[in-house]
């Protein structure tokens, strides 16, 4: 959560910037294309070349040269952006997610009717191939520099939002056997498309300027804020048709999509307090979460405020939300156990997932991350911000913010295991690696499923039959299994089920397949299982079972029948 706060507090000065310059688009001559009388005298030979620049860092967040003798006080125009934006947001979260969803609607869809009129204006643009070919022309030589890959985890952790908590906020709300693996592939995907839309609608007008200013794409493509408040609007004042116009849905687009993210972020926090605090109103919660984000964003809109976004999301997000998504992947793949988390996901999905995924989540991605994260702190250089490094007691506030943050982690854990049962220290400390009895469906019907599911591929099960014992182990490594709930029952369908048949050499033995047929011919038998804690548990197989001829004591397979577990 840390992360998340962290996050949103930078971000929505972003936003406040962004609306800031929503506001002076509608102005006869955009700002950015001359000197004007309040710009002072520090405005000279301003052209659409370098005027941008200016206005950015000179006129609207009136960067300081260096934060030596402090970040000065908050800007009062981006202050009000600032709270406009929080209002917005306070407005947007009233109601949780019945009033943020219908709000989704919009952020969601309007940036891809700008991006579509971007892209179909750009591409008529002479020079937009090549801002287009530069976007997606790979440099080879960049793939085998780790602080690429180390860039590039971070932008689809702040991306996708993994690891600050919205999706996990969201998908608390959706029901026990919602398709998440589905909702998976097409967020993914989704984001995939959208960053490739937005890249080719950027790069072609920014190939345009290029072509006019007798630049590389590379010179005219700044990263960072630049590129949407110095590169873009420079661009979009070569416009020859309505400028304003463009540089209205421009920003209008920024906006839409900085609400809908900021939302997401401030979504996950209020959730949470919400679930520690139930007694308070939503609406009280969201004001007063909304005006404590306001409050720490005003260091943001300071002369000295984008060292502080520098500096935060370096050592508050960037650095701390990858640490902590790698410590998450590890603790789940090599703690809990891929094996568990696969059956988890069988169970409340009713598919197995395939290699691909087993391979990355058990090796690629823990080892990759742990990888790239040492090479990371081994390689670290100085901090700056527009080359100009940040003093030496700033930096060590920043790695002091990052190492607190890391030893939170395990803090936690002897915390954790000062509360686990055990002999000893060791002991106690092996047992808090483990699942407390609590984990699990919270749903008591879904628990109780859950509970036999975990049985199934590891258990025997001895079964009379007359005078015969049949010894029916299922292997979970074959197993195919989708699991239907019920309010009492759990229903499970077996596909090529793995079994061996041990049978008694009593007489009026009728085998595996007298077994099955009795099975189905009775419909319900009252059977223990042994070697668990269940009991009396009332199954019945459908009919239709289809079986094949085995010899006593060898193994034999059925193929697709429904077991019934009634408790």
């Amino acid at each position: 959560m840390l992360a998340c706060v962290i996050t949103l507090s930078f971000y929505c000065s972003i936003i406040a910037i962004t609306i800031y310059y929503f506001i002076v688009s509608f102005q006869t001559t955009l700002p950015w294309t001359e000197c004007l009388e309040e710009y002072g005298k520090a405005c000279v030979n301003c052209t659409v070349s370098n005027c941008p620049q200016f206005y950015f860092s000179q006129v609207v967040v009136q960067e300081k040269a260096s934060i030596d003798d402090g970040i000065g006080l908050p800007n009062w125009q981006l202050t009000l952006c600032l709270a406009g934006c929080w209002i917005f947001i306070f407005f947007s979260l009233i109601k949780g997610v019945q009033s943020s969803g219908k709000v989704a609607y919009f952020t969601a869809l309007f940036p891809y009717v700008v991006l579509i009129i971007f892209l179909v204006r750009g591409v008529t643009l002479p020079g937009s191939l090549e801002g287009i070919r530069y976007f997606i022309e790979p440099q080879w030589e960049k793939i085998y520099d780790p602080t690429v890959w180390y860039a590039a985890v971070g932008q689809c952790f702040f991306s996708l939002g993994t690891g600050t908590g919205p999706i996990t906020m969201f998908s608390s709300y959706n029901p026990f056997r919602h398709t998440a693996y589905r909702d998976a592939l097409i967020i993914s995907l989704m984001d995939t498309f959208t960053s490739l839309l937005a890249g080719f609608s950027i790069f072609a007008v920014l190939g345009h300027l290029a072509f006019l200013t007798g630049e590389d794409v590379s010179v005219v493509a700044t990263g960072g804020p630049g590129l949407v408040f110095v590169s873009y609007p420079r661009a979009i004042a070569t416009f020859e048709f309505a400028p304003q116009l463009f540089s209205v849905l421009f920003f209008l687009m920024l906006f839409t999509l900085g609400i809908g993210s900021a939302n997401a972020l401030a979504g996950a926090p209020i959730t949470i307090l919400m679930d520690q605090f139930p007694s308070v109103k939503k609406w009280q919660m969201t004001l007063g979460a909304c005006i404590a984000g306001f409050l720490s964003g005003l260091m943001y809109v300071t002369p000295g405020g984008q060292f502080m976004v520098t500096f935060m999301d370096y050592y508050g997000a960037g650095f701390l939300l990858y640490f902590l998504c790698t410590a998450e992947v590890v603790a789940v793949a090599w703690f809990y156990g891929l094996n568990k988390f696969i059956r988890d996901i069988e169970f409340m999905l009713g598919i197995r997932v395939g290699w691909y995924w087993i391979i990355c989540w058990g090796t690629i991605i823990p080892i990759g991350l742990v990888a790239v994260l040492i090479y990371a702190f081994a390689t670290a250089t100085p901090l700056t911000n527009n080359g100009v490094e940040f003093p030496t007691y700033v930096t060590g506030l920043g790695w002091a913010i990052a190492v607190a943050a890391v030893l939170m982690l395990p803090a936690w854990g002897l915390h954790a295991a000062s509360k686990t049962s055990g002999s000893s220290f060791s002991e106690r400390v092996k047992n808090s690696f483990l699942p407390k009895k609590s984990w699990g469906p919270r749903a008591p019907h879904f628990r109780k499923g859950w509970e036999i599911f975990k049985t199934l591929g590891e258990m025997t099960y001895n079964i009379p039959v007359g005078d015969n014992t049949v010894a029916v182990k299922v292997r979970g490594v074959k197993e195919r299994v989708l699991v239907t709930p019920e309010v009492n029952a759990v229903t499970i369908r077996v596909y090529n089920l793995s079994a061996d048949a041990t049978i008694n050499e009593s007489s009026g033995s009728g085998g595996l397949t007298g077994f099955l047929h009795s099975i189905i011919s009775k419909k319900c038998h009252t059977w223990k299982i042994i070697e668990n804690t269940f009991e009396n548990f009332h199954i019945s197989v459908e009919s239709g079972a289809k079986v094949v001829n085995h010899t006593n004591g060898q193994k034999m397979y059925n193929n697709d029948y429904v077991i019934t577990i009634k408790f």
